[in-house]
């Protein structure tokens, strides 16, 4: 990582010596703190119907001011960026500061590493060449089977220029491109009306995503989950051994069981892992990972939002929880180092611990072995919306692609399948780890504390033994 990016004070007309000594007389008594500025441009894109339904584009900047003392922290934004409005902020910032005398802890170490280039998607191809695309990709899909009675194709892309400034006068700053396609896909036959979804994307622009084999596979994919469901029988209600199918299941070993490995909840003592470094949390051979460091991936970042470089850390190893996600606040409180996983939705947003790209490492078996292990289950291939609780680690998943397993054969697609259990539970009782262990295609969003951040999520094949299914047939 470098630290030549746009100068987002520059170009405001803000010399960043005087914005360095409002920040300093900020932060100054403060534990730690910074300065971040954000320019953003947005363009989404939705094809329905067989029209463009929706089209708009976005530019926005401001900055977010923070002071931390101790386990308070001050923050204030401004979409406006002038030396009026960091002084307004400052003074906001500084009643955190009260009666506490901290130690400024010491600024984020310098890397070179850079994780994806910094092309803006937006300057590629003409807005009428995006909606020329759209439009062929809708054909596509509708010739490609009598029974598509409904597409939606979307594009997105965002090019975000961040600079971050700390009291010490360390300055680092960030180029992100992020964009991503998707096609759902609605289908009927007799009255019957099933949809299908799929999407790719990644930190980088346009091109390859557009490339007609990618928006074609993209296309297909919609279309044949949209069929599978159709042919679909009511899910069984039960206990069952469940095969989760590689990749983008790995949704729900995010959900259930990273949001509790985040800082926050561990040093407040809400997650159900709090207290358990070190200790045995899950079947031998599980190794669960958070690593921000993967080349073009969406949830990857050259540095967090706090400016520390982000890393590939090891949570769980062999079935032992051996670390946390942490951003600086919470890694100083714990007596723990950052990891890279401060991150905020955008200068109006304070950061805290977040996932980046989170998966388990892939084991021994051939998938085909793990399939034909089980007597008589379910194999989930796809997910779609749940819930979870933190505190306990309680999940419901709601499955849009799954299927009956018998004697060690896939039968017949299931719909309406939900799995319910606890993520920790969840973490002993996998039985079987296949050797196939995937990346999702590149569409992952994770809401935390109202904000959003784009992330990843893989997994290999995995028998989970015994787990709850709710459905609509009985077993």
């Amino acid at each position: 990582m470098t630290d030549e990016t746009i100068d987002i004070l520059a170009a405001n007309d803000l010399e960043a010596e005087k914005a360095l000594a409002i920040v300093g007389g900020a932060l100054d008594g403060a534990d730690d703190g910074e300065l971040f500025l954000e320019y953003h441009q947005s363009e989404g894109l939705v094809f329905d119907n067989g029209r463009l339904k929706q089209a708009n584009f976005d530019t926005a900047q401001g900055f977010g001011l923070r002071a931390v003392a101790g386990e308070a922290a001050g923050y204030a934004h401004s979409g406006e960026i002038s030396k009026a409005a960091l002084k307004r902020a400052a003074d906001a910032v500084g009643a955190v500061k009260h009666g506490h005398a901290g130690s400024y802890a010491a600024a984020p170490a310098r890397t070179n590493q850079r994780l994806y280039g910094d092309d803006n998607p937006l300057g590629g191809p003409s807005f009428e060449e995006k909606v020329k695309l759209l439009a062929e990709i809708d054909a596509h899909a509708r010739a490609a089977d009598p029974r598509v009675v409904q597409v939606s194709v979307s594009l997105y892309g965002v090019w975000q220029v961040v600079d971050i400034l700390r009291a010490d006068g360390h300055r680092i700053g960030d180029i992100r491109p992020l964009v991503r396609l998707n096609v759902s896909i609605v289908v009927e036959k007799d009255g019957r009306r099933e949809s299908g979804s799929y999407g790719t994307g990644g930190r980088e622009g346009f091109g390859r995503f557009i490339a007609a084999e990618s928006w074609k596979h993209v296309a297909d994919e919609a279309l044949r989950q949209a069929l599978v469901n159709l042919e679909a029988e009511p899910a069984p209600a039960g206990e069952f051994d469940v095969v989760l199918g590689p990749g983008w299941p790995g949704i729900l070993l995010h959900e259930a069981i990273g949001h509790g490995l985040e800082g926050d909840f561990n040093r407040k003592k809400t997650s159900a892992f709090a207290g358990l470094l070190g200790e045995r949390v899950a079947s031998p051979g599980v190794t669960v990972i958070d690593d921000g460091t993967i080349p073009d991936r969406r949830g990857s970042l050259s540095i967090d939002d706090e400016g520390t470089p982000t890393s590939r850390t090891v949570l769980i190893e062999d079935g032992v929880l051996t670390g946390y996600m942490q951003d600086r606040q919470n890694a100083r409180l714990m007596g723990m180092e950052p990891t890279g996983n401060g991150r905020r939705q955008s200068y109006a947003h304070i950061p805290m611990p977040r996932m980046t790209n989170t998966f388990m490492l892939g084991g021994d078996h051939d998938p085909g072995e793990v399939l034909g292990s089980v007597k008589d289950g379910i194999y989930a291939v796809s997910f779609g919306g749940g819930q979870v609780d933190i505190t306990s680690g309680k999940f419901v998943f709601n499955c849009t692609e799954a299927y009956r397993l018998k004697d060690g054969r896939i039968g017949a697609p299931l719909k309406g399948a939900m799995l319910i259990g606890s993520g920790p539970e969840s973490l002993t009782r996998v039985k079987m780890i296949g050797n196939d262990m995937a990346l999702d295609s590149g569409i992952g969003t994770c809401g935390k504390a109202g904000q959003g951040v784009p992330v990843g999520v893989g997994q290999p094949t995995m028998r989970i033994d015994k787990m709850t299914v709710g459905g609509t047939a009985t077993a």
